[in-house]
């Protein structure tokens, strides 16, 4: 009587292990202690971290650096706000993290990157990885050095291993996205010049926007951003040759001059962007705008035709890149935000895709030069493989 019992159980496990093995692995995190002597440290001081999944096979001397994204802190207020949280201290971070879609150690959720070494740095420092001042306020202990944490993290690595990369690729997913995209070519000149160098920023094509009061929200706060943080030395001179540094922060005024191959992958309709950018709560004092921003079903029409507005300008913004070979782009008519990170968006049986091709398979044509890739959806509802994201109250 027990024997068909036991085979239900242990079907019911072996599904419960493909569906672990499709969604994630665990890895551990990595302390980068070498880092604190030249002062590359989190917020409070702690060191930074990251989490690194080693490669295997052919991919053994293959990177993807990911840069974790979490918004920014922009005077001291709100950075000593973050300043005891995971977003500003390496010792409140969880010890390990989870690689999937495009992380992912199996070939058949990840068949073009599954082999490679593929690390996850974590955020600490509130600007992107671009700030650095020297002076320590006593009073709050606050360190703004991003800029540092970037350099020192890739000068570790170096040393463990990427000075033999024969591919490399900076990505990173909202804050970093835009590190990825501000990076760019940074990354390219720390690592050897014999080695492919590309970039991907996933959600980090942040616009400059009024919002739906007619205030400039955001770009006041990237100004106080890079002000706060002293992140001018670390921004492309191409730009801050010609624009205030405040203005160096947005990606349409610096993609067009990255010289290092780089991939957009954005949602038109950025759930992050519509949120805080297009319709922030300080621009929303009655909440309006709360159910469509929680859930794009419950939008009325007047405010999807904000949100149509929004898209136009978002595509105006990237069109600085579409006409150069060696960008990409992958831009669904979707309501989300971060796709790379995510097996469900990433690459799946019911992944968004445009031009019948996922996320993975457009990513992995444009590095491996199969193909170029440069797509722009049509414009919602009218692509059924969206992953739109529904948030909840919080």
């Amino acid at each position: 009587m027990e024997c068909p019992r036991m085979g239900q159980w242990l079907s019911l496990l072996l599904c419960l292990l493909l569906l672990l093995k499709a969604e994630g692995v665990a890895v551990p995190i990595t302390f980068v202690q070498s880092a604190v002597a030249k002062g590359a440290v989190c917020l409070d001081g702690s060191p930074p971290a990251y989490h690194f999944h080693k490669g295997f096979g052919a991919g053994i001397n293959n990177w993807i650096v990911h840069f974790e994204g979490g918004a920014w802190c922009n005077n001291v207020t709100t950075c000593l706000a973050r300043r005891d949280t995971r977003l500003g201290s390496s010792k409140k971070m969880s010890q390990t993290l989870s690689f999937s879609g495009f992380f992912s150690n199996g070939q058949k959720f990840n068949p073009d990157f599954y082999n490679w070494n593929r690390i996850k740095v974590r955020y600490c420092d509130g600007s992107s990885f671009t700030g650095d001042v020297e002076a320590v306020d006593p009073k709050t202990n606050l360190h703004f050095r991003g800029g540092r944490i970037f350099v020192a993290v890739v000068e570790d690595l170096l040393a463990n291993g990427m000075k033999n990369a024969q591919n490399a690729i900076l990505s990173g997913c909202s804050a970093g996205g835009l590190t990825s995209i501000l990076q760019c070519d940074r990354f390219r000149s720390l690592i050897p010049a014999a080695a492919k160098v590309k970039c991907l920023s996933d959600a980090g094509y942040f616009i400059n926007l009024k919002d739906v009061s007619g205030a400039a929200h955001i770009e006041q706060l990237y100004s106080q951003v890079v002000e706060t943080h002293g992140s001018a030395k670390n921004l492309p001179a191409s730009c801050t040759s010609r624009l205030r540094p405040g203005l160096c922060f947005f990606p349409q005024n610096v993609a067009g001059q990255i010289k290092t191959p780089i991939f957009f992958v954005n949602a038109a309709y950025d759930s992050y962007q519509v949120k805080n950018i297009l319709a922030p709560g300080v621009a929303d004092p009655h909440g309006t705008w709360r159910d469509c921003k929680l859930d794009i079903k419950k939008c009325s029409s007047n405010q999807l035709t904000v949100m149509q507005g929004f898209r136009t300008e978002f595509l105006k913004a990237i069109s600085v890149v579409e006409n150069s070979p060696s960008k990409g782009m992958f831009i669904d008519g979707c309501y989300s935000h971060c796709q790379t990170g995510m097996q469900e968006t990433w690459m799946r049986s019911d992944s968004p895709v445009l031009a019948n091709t996922t996320i993975a398979k457009a990513v992995g044509d444009w590095f491996y030069e199969r193909r170029s890739f440069s797509q722009i959806d049509c414009s919602y509802p009218c692509n059924p493989t969206c992953h739109n994201r529904v948030f909840d109250d919080n």
